[in-house]
């Protein structure tokens, strides 16, 4: 059983297919409803369960980890995907959007960890986290500072995080997708000179889809991986080896 959140749409729903396609329940957290990604995890023969939940907002993470434990029986998996995104010169970035992104990028992500981990060590399961990290979880970026402090942040807890969980049998890794055609990336592919240069940097030579994420988040989430704790794995096209 797994928990995916930010599953909506782009990678998030793209690693939740993923999922199911290989045998996993899945339980998708989002802000509104999911009924592309409920209709075809439903369609290859899995079990799906939504739960609107607004990350910008308080919420209940044990509350929810109960919610998918009683509609799916447990949690096996947690991939914390969900994410925001604000842009704008430093000088100017506003208090409340810094805000914003750490609470939907880095908070929710250790809230949801915690209640999932708990669970996982009450019920004796090898559980598998995965975490998405970014390309800025390794360089600056620009104009966009609480996103490249949270996704710094989520690859220092990915390691926080598997450090003490291990002795429990627990993994916690994480994906740092590179440049990928989604919502978030949609202003940078609609401006012409961002969209060349980064295009041009990439060495396979294209920006990355969320079906390239699914042999990453796969084997992370299987037994094969039980001997692979606290690493970030770049799949990016070979953007960091320019």
């Amino acid at each position: 059983m797994a928990l995916v959140t930010g599953a909506r749409t782009g990678l998030g729903q793209g690693m939740a297919l993923a999922l199911a396609r290989a045998g996993a329940d899945v339980a998708a957290l989002g802000s509104s409803a999911m009924s592309e990604t409920a209709g075809a995890i439903r369609q290859v023969g899995r079990r799906f369960h939504a739960l609107e939940v607004d990350l910008l907002k308080k919420f209940d993470a044990k509350g929810v980890v109960s919610t998918v434990v009683s509609q799916l029986g447990g949690v096996d998996i947690l991939v914390n995907n969900a994410g925001i995104i604000r842009r704008a010169d430093l000088l100017d970035y506003s208090e409340d959007d810094w805000d914003d992104v750490i609470d939907v990028n880095l908070k929710s992500a250790f809230l949801l960890s915690q209640a999932a981990a708990r669970h996982m060590v009450e019920t004796k399961r090898p559980g598998r986290i995965i975490n998405v990290a970014s390309m800025l979880s390794y360089q600056g970026g620009i104009r966009v500072p609480a996103y490249t402090a949270s996704k710094h942040g989520i690859a220092g807890l990915t390691k926080a995080m598997a450090n003490e969980l291990a002795p429990h049998g627990i993994t916690v890794n994480a994906i740092a997708p590179g440049y990928m055609a989604t919502d978030n990336t949609e202003a940078l592919r609609n401006d012409p000179n961002r969209n060349a240069q980064i295009s041009a940097r990439i060495p396979m030579g294209r920006w990355g889809t969320p079906d390239d994420l699914a042999t990453s988040v796969l084997f992370l989430a299987s037994s094969a991986s039980s001997y692979i704790t606290g690493i970030t794995v770049p799949v990016d096209g070979g953007w960091l080896i320019r």
